[in-house]
């Protein structure tokens, strides 16, 4: 009995699907004037946003760096509910939107050559995600914020955390100790081809325990997503209907037929999200600190896909025999103090524990049916997943910031990170212990129907020293340089079984199991220099390495040497159970300017990045297991434009456009995986295929770009807003190259506008989204060779297509206190 590299395809979607984020440190505003970043924080335009992404509150236009920001004025009136909603608005960033079962896939650069997916990523360790200054990689809805902040490159000699590619912070407002304030917000809305009303309701609160010392900041929402996806053919009773009822000529077979067996699932791709941000916040002469608690859990109960139609589904369904719901839960708890230490610096402490939690289901069956056990011989033979993803994190930095003024600054930092993972991941097939006939095996009966089950644990730590040193040359041109030296180890523990034929499993220690470890270490730099060529206008030119840590593949057991030939192997070879870090090398250049007294203001950078030892997925020799390795160079070049201009003191425009080139620049043999025929008995039934030097990343679009234009209109005292926004989000290629059976899926252009009345107290808003009710696919799970394939008279349904939502109407309003 041989095991395929199907296999690796559904658990490197579905077991990535449910991990949080491997390693993250953190790196929020620290070293930064709080006050002045609050006063500034309500204003959007580039010339007022303050951002301290260099660890001091800076004019954005003062930033010798590429960084883009969305102040909490453009976040309210675009909607933007989490970091899904950002990509058109950042440029540089291709963030696909699968729905609410991930938590998007974040693209920065081009820097990924992995398949699309369906499943979306709650694993990238390409990029940083921080909530001040806390990193976990999880879709915090963005209420209550002050701004968020996108870096496009490494950040690693500023930061606790090493990047790859960048990082995304969201900047929360604190607690304020001089007066009671909040807000509420609320809003409904329907969406096209979606059966409910959605809506989202949430608030602040801001009070004062001791005045202008002491004070808590609650914040809190929920947000119903309805769904507009429709499982037609989810089977009633898993192992008793039948999912292909009819005859060959008519599978899905007659009405009765369908009605006897099927269950219409309605709008399984909802959403359902509970926040909380809840901030003590301690203020005195010269300190300042924050205990923080933060929860956010998300519900769903399927994919925001269809299956290419099959079946004969429409555009807004999804073919799977049964529900694929997952969970996601993450609590936070963090202490973040800053200390002035006389004239000479701040001291800046960020001390954080995480906890994430991560259970989700797919429809396992096709998988399982291809791999030639006769399954198909049970005609009710469904299968399905159950996957639990645990991570806990431990992180604290130390970080210096140099106060006392003269032509030389400083930054000095410490970082240390611990993270724990445990992922468990089980195939059932009700029913068919019962009634093997036909299969190739004899089976070992189980009582919860069994067939495949693996589980791992690893444990992360990471130590690092960094800084910059910054000196003024003359009041215009300033020089600044950064090193980090990191230093990792892990651990790994884990294995796999198959209870039809190894025995019933009743737990975790009763798989197969070995453990291992490995380490590194290295050094990154960053070089950066800046000349103000002008009053409000500045060049800036920045070369920085980057690094992503390696980790250890936990899914397989290590192979026993030498192999048994006359037996199932699903194991790791030595080189298979861990895979190394990979780096990048970036060279930038970039302009910002303001013109005619800063009514416009415009950001340029070319880039050029260099990327070795890229981390890929793939699959185990010996049993098609799937697993994270290295392999290949890249080079990723282009440039990035945005612009801000006040035409009228009423009428104002703002847009980005960016440019993407990202190609292989060395072959990688074997990397893709085909099937050879659509017919399941074809032998051999997969080939191997590889990709060469400049073939095309996936995953990112060459051309990407957005266009506001807003229109204030005095109302008497008050004011009303007019705003149109189009987005433009260029073509993507599934696979490298559009090798393998890959798919170059075509660019789409959207449109989103609102109307708002607006006071000093509440506003009120009228809104659409996808106003024309664009269709397009933004992502796919496996290649055109898995689609329609007839395995001994059963439809393979394994392929599908992501889908954009629909078009959104809505009304929604605020209130200020």
């Amino acid at each position: 009995m041989i095991n395929t590299g199907l296999r690796s395809r559904i658990l490197a979607a579905t077991m990535l699907a449910g991990l949080p984020v491997s390693m993250a440190s953190a790196a929020e505003l620290a070293g930064a004037d709080a006050a002045a970043a609050g006063a500034a924080a309500g204003a959007d335009a580039d010339e007022t946003l303050v951002v301290t992404a260099t660890r001091r509150s800076t004019k954005l236009t003062d930033v010798p760096i590429n960084i883009s920001a969305v102040g909490a004025e453009q976040l309210a009136q675009q909607r933007l509910n989490d970091v899904r909603d950002l990509g058109a608005f950042t440029p540089g960033v291709t963030i696909t939107d699968t729905g609410p079962r991930g938590a998007g896939t974040i693209v920065m650069r081009g820097l990924s050559a992995d398949d699309t997916s369906t499943f979306a990523d709650n694993a990238n360790t390409a990029i940083g995600t921080y909530l001040g200054e806390v990193p976990l990689y999880l879709d915090f809805k963005l209420i209550d914020m002050q701004r968020v902040e996108v870096l496009l490159g490494p950040q690693g000699t500023l930061y606790g955390l090493g990047t790859l590619a960048g990082a995304i912070r969201y900047i929360p407002n604190r607690p304020d100790a001089s007066g009671f304030s909040g807000y509420v917000h609320g809003r409904a809305f329907d969406i096209a081809k979606g059966k409910d009303v959605g809506y989202v309701v949430d608030a602040a609160i801001n009070v004062p325990i001791v005045k202008d010392m002491l004070a808590f900041r609650s914040s809190t929402g929920y947000f119903f997503d309805p769904g507009f996806i429709d499982y037609p053919f989810a089977v009633k009773t898993i192992g008793v209907s039948l999912p292909q009822p009819g005859p060959a000529s008519n599978p899905l077979g007659t009405q009765a037929q369908q009605d006897a067996n099927f269950n219409r699932l309605e709008d399984v791709n909802y959403g359902k999200t509970f926040t909380t941000r809840n901030q003590l916040g301690l203020t005195l002469d010269g300190f300042n600190a924050y205990l923080s608690y933060v929860y956010q859990e998300t519900r769903t109960a399927g994919r925001q896909a269809n299956g290419g139609g099959v079946l004969g589904e429409d555009r807004y369904e999804g073919p799977w025999r049964v529900a694929e719901p997952a969970t996601r839960r993450s609590h936070l708890v963090s202490l973040e103090v800053e200390a002035q230490l006389g004239d000479i610096a701040q001291l800046v402490s960020a001390t954080a524990g995480t906890f994430t939690k991560n259970l989700s289901s797919v429809d396992v069956t096709d998988l399982l049916l291809d791999l030639d056990y006769g399954y198909e011989n049970f005609p009710a033979f469904t299968g399905f997943t159950r996957q639990r993803a645990v991570g806990k994190q431990f992180n604290q930095e130390l970080r210096l910031v140099s106060t006392h003024g003269g032509p030389f600054s400083w930054v000095l930092g410490a970082f240390y990170n611990e993270f724990r993972t445990s992922n468990s991941y089980r195939e059932f097939i009700p029913g068919f212990a019962a009634s093997p006939t036909g299969i190739a095996f004899e089976v070992i009966p189980n009582a919860d129907d069994n067939e495949y089950a693996s589980f791992g644990r690893s444990l992360t730590k990471e130590k690092a020293v960094f800084g910059e040193l910054t000196w003024k040359v003359t009041p215009e041109w300033q020089v600044t340089g950064g090193i980090r030296y990191y230093d990792y180890n892990l651990s790994r523990f884990g294995g796999s079984t198959l209870p039809y034929l190894d025995g019933p499993i009743q737990d975790d220690l009763d798989i197969p199991s070995s453990s291992g470890a490995a380490k590194a270490n290295g050094v990154v730099w960053k070089a950066n220099t800046s000349y103000k060529i002008a009053p409000d206008a500045l060049i800036y030119v920045t070369y920085s390495t980057g690094y992503r840590i390696g980790g250890a593949n936990t899914g397989a057991a290590p192979c026993v040497l030498p192999l048994n030939p006359n037996q199932q192997n699903i194991c790791a070879l030595p080189d298979e159970l861990f895979f190394g870090p990979d780096k990048t090398k970036n060279l930038e250049l970039g302009i910002r300017a303001g013109l005619f007294d800063n009514r416009l203001n415009l950001n340029l950078s070319v880039f050029q990045v260099n990327w070795d030892g890229i981390q890929l997925a793939g699959t185990t020799l010996n049993g098609g297991i799937g697993i994270t390795t290295n392999g290949g160079t890249a080079r990723n070049r282009g440039f990035d434009f945005s612009f801000n201009a006040q035409v009228t003191d009423q009428f104002s425009l703002r847009g980005n456009y960016s440019y993407l080139d990202a190609k292989l620049t060395s072959d990688v043999p074997d990397l893709l995986q085909i099937r050879n025929s659509k017919i399941g008995s074809f032998r051999p039934k997969f080939s191997e295929e590889d990709v060469f030097a400049g073939d095309r990343l996936p995953g990112s679009a060459q051309h990407t770009g957005s266009l506001a234009a807003t229109y204030t209109i005095p109302t008497g005292d008050n004011e009303t807003i007019l705003n149109w926004t189009a987005t433009y989000t260029g073509d993507i290629l599934t696979r490298v190259g559009g090798r393998g059976f890959g798919e170059k899926l075509p660019g789409y252009l959207t449109n989103r506008a609102s109307i708002t009345y607006r006071t000093d107290k509440y506003e009120l808003s009228l809104f659409a989204n996808n106003i024309f009710n664009k269709y397009a696919v933004t992502g796919v799970s496996n290649d055109l060779s898995r689609f329609g394939f007839v395995n001994s008279g059963v439809i393979s349904r394994y392929y599908a297509r992501s889908v954009l939502t629909p078009r959104v109407i809505g009304i929604e309003g605020r209130y200020n206190f």
